[in-house]
């Protein structure tokens, strides 16, 4: 008899009957970085039924130091995160099926995935998705998991529509502290702290163990033994506008997205076209090499050029790195491909 999961059976508030339920359960993961992997394997190692990742970029090699289903290889071959995990996750627990999604975390894009999913894993790396990632659940009625971390700091709250106050409740409004892996680091115990968190509480929630949930929002700072909880409950605000008795969900307002985007704390812009294309890379990828060295791969083009290297993504996002200047990129995304 196959005993995959016969010690996490013996843990009692799990059991045969929760081993079922997991078995059974969909999960959403939005980011496949540092917490988006470190989440996703324990809980398909756990053999949660069907795991559904979304994240927009590929792996590079400053991601290997805390991004733990990554390899050399990926970094040299520019894979896509959502493509790489998949391949690692796949190779780690065969009866979990794995879906992999190389695109934007937008409104559009996670409606289409919300229809069964149980839960929602925060994987991301900035506070405009975060919000619109809050406004779907409350919409939907799903339970999502908050997480980040910065530095050696980190910080995680379980949301449960109608129970507990939301992220718009916590925050009010959208935070800019200026802090971001990129501009001031990030250790890799912070991911992992914060990632034991979030997969404990999809443990709970996934088994339908409600009553052992933390319901403090939690935060630490590992390199200065600092660690604070503190009840959120007092927060929950009837008047608010994503989870209160009125909501207008505003964070999924048509104004509220963005078409062109500096990444987060990253020297790059994103460009979104205002309609999905779908590129022939191969034709692409010729044309490009008069401007510089073309990289390819089956889901993205990466040429170098001078001073800026332009990442294609197949459904037509482009990444421009070397620039944090939105008309520029603008510019040189309808010189190259407009």
């Amino acid at each position: 008899m196959n005993d995959r999961y016969s010690r996490q059976q013996l843990f009692t508030p799990i059991g045969v009957e929760g081993q079922q339920h997991l078995q059974q359960k969909h999960l959403l993961i939005v980011g496949a970085g540092a917490l988006g992997s470190a989440t996703a394997e324990p809980l398909v190692r756990a053999g949660v039924g069907r795991v559904t990742i979304i994240d927009r970029d590929y792996v590079e090699w400053s991601n290997l130091q805390r991004q733990q289903l990554y390899t050399e290889q990926h970094a040299r071959e520019k894979t896509p995160k959502a493509i790489a995990a998949k391949e690692r996750l796949q190779a780690i627990n065969a009866d979990v099926a794995v879906e992999a999604i190389v695109g934007d975390a937008n409104v559009e894009t996670l409606t289409e995935l919300l229809s069964d999913v149980d839960l929602v894993i925060d994987g991301t790396d900035n506070f405009d998705i975060r919000f619109i990632i809050n406004d779907l659940t409350q919409k939907h009625h799903i339970p999502w998991i908050y997480g980040s971390c910065v530095g050696s700091y980190g910080a995680t709250y379980t949301i449960l529509p109608g129970t507990t106050p939301c992220l718009h409740c916590l925050l009010q409004a959208m935070p800019n502290t200026g802090m971001t892996c990129d501009t001031v680091g990030i250790i890799s115990p912070a991911v992992q702290i914060v990632a034991a968190y979030q997969v404990a509480e999809a443990f709970k929630i996934l088994t339908n163990n409600y009553a052992a949930l933390r319901g403090t929002f939690l935060t630490f700072d590992v390199w200065q033994n600092q660690h604070f909880e503190m009840k959120m409950q007092a927060a929950k605000n009837p008047g608010c506008q994503s989870c209160g008795e009125a909501p207008s969900y505003p964070y999924l307002a048509f104004e509220q997205q963005t078409k062109s985007a500096v990444l987060c704390g990253r020297d790059a812009v994103q460009i979104r076209p205002a309609q999905s294309k779908n590129y022939d890379l191969e034709a692409l990828a010729s044309t490009l090499a008069s401007q510089g060295t073309v990289q390819q791969n089956p889901y993205l083009i990466s040429c170098q050029l001078a001073e800026q290297r332009i990442v294609i993504f197949k459904d037509g996002r482009v990444l421009i790195h070397g620039t944090h200047d939105i008309h520029y990129a603008k510019n040189l995304y309808y010189r190259l491909l407009g």
